[in-house]
């Protein structure tokens, strides 16, 4: 049986100017050819940059991927693998401050949400809507989708305007 190939990006939302030729390295690495990313300035935040770089790969790349750059400090990423008619797509996000989440994806980019999930989300809300909504939130990986969407805007030469929470 021949080995199914995939395709997929590393998006890093932001990386410190001295990381960026040790991310190049590790996903180098893990896709077993050597990379070079085309760095920008990440305005979202002082002295960071950003890249986005596509690639192919047996299945199973994404996961190499994600686990090769995660655990550096001050950096921000998602690594996506694409679905194949023989595997499911996956999504990995990456912050600082809330470590790394994975959710697998549909041919359209949803994430999938499975049944002992949805039934561990049942059982823990017992019956209280908010938990029920904590749980599922947690099993889409809003906090991280709410903390690398300024980083994704940004990267789209969008003007973003920055809000800080006062009092």
């Amino acid at each position: 049986m021949a080995t199914a190939y995939a395709r997929g990006v590393v998006f890093v939302h932001s990386a410190p100017r001295a990381l960026c030729p040790h991310l190049e390295w590790a996903v180098g690495r893990a896709i077993g050819r050597a990379v070079n990313f085309d760095w920008t300035e990440q305005p979202v935040l002082d002295g960071a940059r950003r890249a986005e770089f596509y690639w192919d790969g047996p299945v199973g790349t994404g996961a190499a991927l994600a686990t090769a750059i995660r655990g550096w400090e001050h950096l921000r990423f998602e690594v996506t693998e694409d679905p194949t008619p023989r595997s499911d797509g996956g999504r990995w996000l990456h912050t600082p401050d809330l470590g790394i989440h994975y959710a697998q994806t549909d041919a359209a980019g949803n994430i999938v949400i499975g049944e002992d999930r949805i039934r561990y989300a049942m059982e823990i809300s017992a019956g209280n809507a908010v938990e029920l909504q904590r749980e599922l939130d947690i099993a889409l990986g809003s906090a991280w989708d709410e903390e690398l969407e300024p980083f994704r805007h940004a990267s789209d030469d969008a003007r973003v305007v920055w809000l800080h929470k006062v009092g």
